[in-house]
């Protein structure tokens, strides 16, 4: 392989993730799903439950379909024409997202813009996924994920830093963290700031996605969609045949698909954990976000030098125990106790607990992230093909979205608690943990890699 890396076409493909982040960190965590959850349906246990399964049905979708389309897509190649045709649907969905109003009936009309929004973005995540392997040598290919995921997250840190300076009111004011009115006249009272943040994330999408386009290297145009459609099918069919002889890859997908269910799980209900239980509104809930945000850019930047140095597996391990630890200290906080222990009537302990636990949540998600990433490339190389493994690493992480938010509802509505409902992502992480031992491959430190 080249061993010469394309600065500009490495930094374009990095800053895809800075495009997509505010997605997941306006809507699907920290602003949004809160707001939907508090203001539009109003009951914190219904409203969990609802946005559960709104996400279960979006990563059922992307489940489904991404192992053939990553197959058909290694057929075709050109990676960027995959990108842009889910980019419509993100793009449309984010934005229908602003008719969320306090109240709104009937709900399905929100939901399915969310459902739109998030199955775009999960599929040109995919597709941008399977550009890595062709972005410089193998060695590089962790401390290059690493630093994507460290620009992702920056970009959802300056996000949320923009909606609290120009959108949200603080609490009991009606000028912004910066002094101003809320921009454009819009209207708490009317849930305008957080139903705002889906067109901005649309809008901050179609910038920040371009460079890509543009500059970032890519496979040249292949077999026509027919084609590569039946060649793609033969290619999976005979991928999954081989399960015994690529047991190691399997094994991994197997373990990511329960980990990550357990980080998705994590990451989609914290902010409506904390707005339940903690009676978080969404301006600590913004604090909160970039808390976990600056501290995941951090972290997938270490991250991604820690697994240049000793490989991914062991930071990965050493991610789950620390997501492991965030979940524990969420489940023992509440308004009255932390760690068991009674606090205080008014006492601001419990909130700055959790700010802890964002912070950790932020940094041991973006090295779990990033090194789970490098991983599969490693496990991958010369026994799959790069879309068709991100395609099925996709489904490893989309079970996650309907599988963990599916265990949340239930337990949720079971239990009636929100905090009992939250429980099955110990349990998960604790599983993937297990299974990651059984996944080996002789390819994992960079320097073993082959040419």
């Amino acid at each position: 392989m080249d061993e010469r890396i394309d600065r500009r076409g490495v930094f374009a493909w990095m800053l895809f993730d800075w495009a997509n982040q505010p997605f997941q960190t306006l809507i699907v965590t920290f602003v949004f799903g809160p707001y939907f959850v508090a203001r539009v349906v109003g009951d914190p246990v219904a409203g969990q439950a609802h946005w559960a399964t709104a996400t279960a049905i979006g990563g059922a979708a992307v489940a489904v379909l991404a192992p053939l389309l990553g197959a058909v897509a290694d057929r075709t190649g050109a990676r960027k024409r995959w990108i842009a045709a889910f980019s419509l649907p993100f793009v449309i969905g984010c934005a229908g997202l602003w008719i969320a109003a306090p109240e709104a009936s009937p709900l399905w009309p929100i939901l399915a813009f969310f459902v739109l929004a998030y199955v775009g973005s999960e599929f040109t995540l995919i597709f941008s996924n399977a550009m890595l392997p062709g972005l410089g040598p193998r060695r590089e290919i962790g401390r290059i994920s690493g630093s994507g995921w460290a620009l992702g997250y920056a970009g959802g840190l300056v996000a949320l830093a923009l909606v609290l300076a120009l959108l949200t009111p603080a609490p009991g004011g009606t000028r912004t963290l910066a002094g101003l009115d809320p921009v454009f006249g819009l209207s708490d009272a009317l849930g305008e700031p957080a139903r705002a943040v889906g067109p901005a994330s649309a809008l901050w999408y179609l910038v920040f996605a371009l460079p890509l386009f543009l500059f970032a290297p890519d496979t040249a145009p292949a077999a026509r969609l027919g084609a590569a459609a039946r060649e793609g099918l033969r290619d999976l069919l005979a991928t999954l045949r081989q399960v015994r002889r690529f047991r190691g890859f399997f094994t991994y997908l197997l373990a990511s698909l329960v980990y990550r269910d357990a980080l998705a799980g994590l990451f989609a209900f914290g902010g409506i954990y904390a707005a339940g239980v903690l009676g978080w509104g969404m301006f600590e809930l913004g604090l909160f976000g970039i808390v976990a945000a600056g501290a995941g850019a951090l972290g997938a930047w270490l991250g991604g030098r820690a697994d240049r140095a000793f490989g991914p597996r062991p930071v990965i391990v050493a991610a789950i125990w620390m997501l492991i630890g965030v979940g524990l200290l969420a489940l023992m906080t509440t308004r009255e106790s932390v760690l068991g222990m009674p606090v205080p009537p008014g006492s601001r302990l419990p909130d700055q607990v959790f700010f802890f636990a964002g912070a950790v949540l932020g940094a041991g998600s973006g090295i779990l992230q990033a090194a789970s990433r490098t991983l599969l490339v490693h496990l991958a190389e010369g026994r799959v093909a790069s879309a068709q493994a991100f395609g099925l690493y996709a489904v490893s992480g989309k079970v996650t979205a309907f599988a963990a938010p599916a265990l949340i509802a239930v337990v949720t509505a079971a239990t009636g608690s929100q905090r009992l409902g939250f429980s099955p992502v110990i349990a998960l992480f604790l599983i993937g943990l297990l299974l990651l031992y059984w996944a080996k491959s002789e390819y994992e430190q960079p320097g073993d890699l082959p040419a």
